[in-house]
């Protein structure tokens, strides 16, 4: 049994961080944030060269088949950049794809894989990240999960949303053609939004690790009657508390993934609980770093309020963390 990365779960989080701290700096998230695209090719191209979006596919389906788990691993370091771009549900669209019969859903898989075909999530609700840059949709509805092709029978409306990392629209499907992949009831969709549930956890987590790395740094340099800010007992137990809040929540996402991998009993309960507890670390930690800044950490120039914003999209994406725990208890029997 395993209790740490390996070193090629260490390379690919590393190859991540070294092309996003390339092709995606501070200038380049404010610049994208005063826009009004939906997503940056430049990075979106970048990460796609790494092989990012067959990541969890099968060998034999253009993947590198490995799992959820280096999956997850790729969207922390992207939550911890603030990237933007549909990762999440390229990720999960292509594994939905590979796991269905559906031969002409699966016509789109080298697309997936490589990035060029872009894929979007449509999960329980109206709002669709990245929509407008999107050649396909996954759509999870009453009649369950299906492939939608972007095109004239597909309706977007574009709106100003909290997270300006990722823009949202209102996206109507009720008139295009689906390429079904799994009735509502088949276990493979709960798999499929299981897995949804744990990549958005790991953004979370990369998103708080980052704000709690900034904010220890910041007060390693900031200096304040003489002596550096982080010295003081107050703040010191400030970022004790952050990162006492952010580390063991990390065993919880590489359990949820490795669940899902191994398809335990408990995946579907470990994916609830992960997704609901590191949002709300998330939301957590990003205003405790915005405080720990002081006057500087509530700047828009600054930055940390993309970090903010997006904790707050996860929060409530799929589902708010007491609707899982609910959810959880539930399953638990409770």
């Amino acid at each position: 049994m395993r209790f740490h990365l390996s070193e090629e779960q260490l390379a690919i989080q590393d190859a991540m961080r070294g092309t996003l701290g390339q092709v995606w700096p501070m200038e380049r998230l404010h610049a994208f944030a005063d826009g009004d695209a939906d997503f940056d090719a430049d990075s979106w191209a970048a990460l796609m060269a790494l092989g990012v979006g067959g990541i969890a596919l099968p060998e034999g389906e253009d993947g590198a088949g490995l799992g959820l788990l280096e999956a997850a691993l790729v969207c922390e370091v992207a939550g911890a950049a603030c990237a933007p771009g549909p990762l999440i549900g390229q990720l999960v669209a292509a594994m939905a794809v590979a796991a269905s019969e559906n031969g002409e859903a699966k016509a789109f898989l080298p697309g997936l894989a490589s990035g060029e075909c872009m894929a979007a999530l449509a999960f329980g609700s109206d709002l669709v990240a990245c929509a407008r840059g999107a050649h396909l949709f996954l759509v999870d509805d009453a009649q369950g999960l299906a492939l939608v092709e972007a095109g004239a029978d597909v309706s977007i409306t574009p709106h100003r949303a909290t997270d300006r990392s990722r823009p949202v629209s209102t996206v109507s499907f009720s008139r295009a053609p689906r390429m079904a992949l799994f009735a509502p009831d088949d276990p493979h969709t709960q798999r499929i939004r299981d897995a949804a549930l744990i990549l958005i956890a790991a953004d979370s987590l990369g998103g708080a690790q980052h704000c709690t790395d900034v904010s220890v740094s910041y007060a390693k340099e900031r200096e304040q009657f003489g002596q550096p800010i982080g010295r003081f007992q107050g703040l010191k137990h400030q970022l004790a508390h952050m990162a006492l809040d952010v580390e063991p929540a990390r065993a919880l996402l590489w359990y949820a993934a490795y669940a899902w991998d191994a398809q335990l009993p408990d995946a579907t309960r470990a994916a609830v609980m992960a997704k609901a507890h590191l949002c709300e670390v998330y939301t957590r930690t990003t205003r405790a770093a915005i405080a720990a800044h002081g006057g500087i950490g509530y700047t828009w120039e600054f930055g940390l309020n993309y970090w903010f914003r997006r904790s707050i999209a996860n929060r409530a994406w799929l589902g708010s963390p007491a609707q899982l725990r609910a959810r959880a208890a539930e399953l638990a029997g409770w």
